[in-house]
């Protein structure tokens, strides 16, 4: 079964991050890792939300492959969020 959304309370987290422009460390489902700057959420082509990050060059992560976002930025809002 996918996913099509998460929710309202996980997207509020995603949001935060890319306000603040939150240096992130993401956990996907598939287990891959990747680290960079928050910078947006944009709708793909295919009109899925996808989180904007910048790892040297911007790439494009679909909200719904998160499995875990961690906040290296010192004295941010929140330190972890895990998406289920």
């Amino acid at each position: 079964m996918t996913q099509d959304a998460i929710s309202c309370e996980l997207h509020d987290f995603v949001e935060v991050a890319c306000m603040y422009g939150y240096q992130l460390k993401l956990m996907l489902k598939n287990n891959q890792i990747i680290e960079g700057k928050a910078i947006d959420i944009v709708n793909s082509p295919e009109r899925r939300e996808c989180l904007v990050i910048d790892c040297g060059s911007r790439q494009h992560i679909e909200l719904t492959q998160l499995a875990k976002m961690q906040v290296l930025t010192p004295n941010a809002k929140f330190n972890e969020v895990v998406f289920e």
